[in-house]
């Protein structure tokens, strides 16, 4: 633990007043703070948290859980509710054994502040600085609260790696029992699940320390070199505790240059660890700038393509009856355990829109948002606008097949075998395709397709072709529409690359006029 631990921990006595460090003894610590917990749930590496240390005499650490608010801007499910409760239990745990408590506070945010700002007498609201729109239309309204009660309100990044100090005397020890983490049968979210990611910040190092301690993995990692269908995570598995801001993503991005340091050779971005927090970087900097950034209407930097709207379709792909066992067994885990490999993230993402179905990468987006652990603003909708080829990627003829893709890794079909049990029986040369099998075979496997495993929903090369012919003719319609409402005044370059080219025909014609001339 580091940072605001070691200031909780240095500044107590026995008798619970409080220590300076000599230096700032005179110095005078005038505010009443509640710091406001959203994502940064861990006590490492948090400037927001340090700043309120440094200026205050009472710190009130608080978690308004505001369910209207949370639901209504993000699609929440039961596995990563179960990994947000667990996170606020672990900074509670944390909390206590340096002496001071998490108010868990339910209710709207805007009325729960008022109330405690006037019953705590708050001069300061301190809080990380987000970037997604509900959250700043949060911090406005927060802001515009303490101008009519006459509190500070401070805002640090701390979410990301771009754009950290110290602890102060807890609340009084009956606010803990009053602002308890609630049990998920409290909110009436369905019991414990068997996703094997616990929340919280202590796990979280854990997990870090784990990876960290193998020097040669990290400094020989390549994304591309992962396996998406493997039974254990073959990436670090640390994305929902960098979502939930459980881990800080500056600490881990810190501690693997003092790896690669030390490394006589290590990989580099974009395939590199650091490359990943990297790609994570590009996505929260195209969110900031770009409006209306989880929508294809109002999007500027999304291609606007008709969507099919299917309903039945949509709810296949989202509950594994595709058909396709590889794409089903890559649902099932995402609603299992809340995460899935990145590459099985692809294979879902394309089958659902320009591979297969040609349904709005939106409506993925909403089911990711649900059901990943680390669902996240930036990076789940940038992803899939790149997987779409709506955005970012537009290699749109390569397309994921949902059967050879994940048989060149895992030719036996563990995976399948793993997450859709139904079809474990089958020989490894029908696993992926067991609508091949014979009528005799699919008894001896104890599952008939059409019975108890659907047909394919679709002809794959047949929809893929179809698809591709699609996505050519919006690509053109796009291009030929560009070229008619292109304003090259707007574009410096394009008018330096026109002078050029002028310049280079008039050297042309007078070099040909000399020669014509001897």
């Amino acid at each position: 633990m580091h940072g605001a631990a070691e200031w909780f921990c240095s500044r107590w006595s026995s008798d619970n007043s409080v220590f300076l460090p000599s230096g700032l003894r005179a110095a005078r610590m005038p505010h009443r703070t509640i710091h406001l917990f959203r994502k940064g749930l861990r006590l490492h590496d948090h400037p927001a948290l340090l700043a309120a240390l440094e200026s205050s005499e009472v710190v009130y650490p608080v978690y308004i859980l505001d369910r209207k608010f949370m639901t209504s801007v993000m699609h929440i499910g039961a596995l990563r509710w179960h990994f947000l409760l667990q996170s606020l239990e672990d900074l509670q745990k944390n909390l206590c054994r340096l002496g001071s408590h998490l108010l868990v506070i339910q209710g709207e945010y805007e009325p729960v502040l008022r109330d405690h700002v006037q019953k705590w007498n708050i001069t300061q609201v301190t809080l990380d600085a987000e970037m997604e729109p509900f959250y700043k239309e949060m911090e406005a309204n927060i802001r515009c609260l303490g101008e009519e009660l006459g509190f500070e309100v401070l805002s640090v990044v701390g979410h990301s790696l771009y754009d950290t100090k110290r602890r102060c005397r807890p609340p009084d020890l009956d606010l803990a029992e009053c602002y308890r983490v609630p049990l998920p049968a409290d909110l009436k979210i369905p019991p414990e699940s068997i996703s094997p990611w616990k929340g919280g910040e202590t796990e979280g190092l854990q997990r870090l320390e784990q990876h960290l301690a193998d020097q040669g993995w990290v400094a020989s990692f390549t994304k591309p070199r992962t396996i998406p269908n493997s039974l254990l995570p073959s990436t670090t598995g640390l994305s929902p505790y960098f979502s939930m801001g459980c881990v800080s993503v500056r600490t881990f991005f810190y501690r693997l240059s003092n790896i690669y340091a030390q490394a006589k050779h290590h990989s580099l971005p974009p395939v590199s660890l650091q490359g990943q927090l990297l790609w994570r970087e590009f996505f929260y900097t195209v969110a900031s700038a770009t409006p209306n950034f989880t929508k294809m209407a109002g999007n500027p930097i999304c291609l606007q393509i008709s969507w099919y709207e299917d309903a039945e379709r949509l709810h296949k792909w989202k509950t594994a009856q595709t058909g396709f066992p590889w794409i089903d067994a890559i649902m099932t885990q995402l609603r299992q355990e809340g995460w899935i490999h990145h590459l099985a993230r692809h294979a879902a993402a394309c089958f659902l829109t320009r591979g297969d179905l040609w349904i709005s990468w939106e409506e993925g987006m909403k089911v990711f948002e649900e059901l990943l652990l680390d669902a996240d603003y930036s990076i789940n909708a940038g992803n899939w606008m790149w997987l779409s080829a709506s955005a970012f990627f537009h290699q749109y003829t390569r397309i994921f097949c949902p059967v050879r893709f994940g048989k060149r890794t895992d030719p036996e079909g563990q995976y399948i075998r793993k997450y859709l049990p139904v079809l474990k029986n089958f020989p490894s040369k029908y696993i992926y395709e067991p609508w091949t099998a014979s009528e005799e075979e699919q008894k001896q496997a104890g599952c008939i397709i059409g019975k108890d495993y659907p047909f394919p929903m679709v002809d794959h090369k047949e929809a893929s072709n179809h698809n591709l012919q699609l996505m050519k003719h919006v690509r053109e319609e796009q291009y030929r529409t560009a070229q008619l409402t292109r304003d090259d005044t707007d574009d410096p370059m394009e008018m330096k690359l026109k002078r050029d080219h002028s310049e280079e025909n008039v050297t042309k014609a007078k070099t040909a006029r000399m020669t014509e001339q001897t």
